[in-house]
């Protein structure tokens, strides 16, 4: 028994709407409308895209941004970290997202040993293969800082920033 001409055209046609709305391969889906995300979550996870430019394997290559001046003074910032963005949010909190090619543990060793030598007491953090974050305080400063490996920059970690003034 042979097809009809209009069952092969609909499986052809419902073959290619199911190519062309699939999942992409980056697995970055649409978020439902009205959906909420955790803040702090959002706020330290990886950019879209490099504010300061990047090069054809992903790491920047257009010279850092400057630390806003409310960026707390004393807080640890790896030397010869890129800052690609930085963000004002509502109540008093900034982001700011570097990128770091001393490497994942490297990073991650500089942000427990400088960090409380510098006097903010790190809490609730967790570390996993390609990523870590923790929570951060001071009498003056709470905040976060999230580590994340780039998969296109040899070496290169995207260190976010999280702050805000204890008032």
């Amino acid at each position: 028994m042979r097809p009809s001409l209009s069952a092969a055209v609909l499986v052809g046609a419902v073959l290619s709407l199911a190519a062309v709305t699939g999942c992409s391969a980056a697995g970055n889906h649409a978020e439902h409308p009205g959906a909420t995300q955790d803040p702090v979550k959002r706020a330290t996870e990886a950019p879209a895209g490099n504010t300061a430019g990047a090069a054809p394997d992903g790491c920047p290559t257009a010279a850092s941004l400057p630390l806003p001046k409310d960026f707390p003074a004393n807080l640890p910032v790896p030397d010869g970290a890129v800052v690609t963005s930085v963000e004002h949010r509502t109540g008093g909190r900034l982001v700011v997202t570097t990128v770091v090619r001393g490497g994942f543990d490297t990073t991650l060793a500089f942000l427990h040993t400088r960090l409380p030598k510098a006097g903010y007491i790190p809490e609730e953090g967790e570390v996993e293969e390609d990523d870590a974050e923790s929570n951060f305080f001071t009498a003056t400063v709470r905040g976060r800082w999230a580590l994340r490996k780039m998969p296109d920059c040899g070496g290169g970690v995207y260190l976010t920033y999280l702050t805000a003034d204890v008032s």
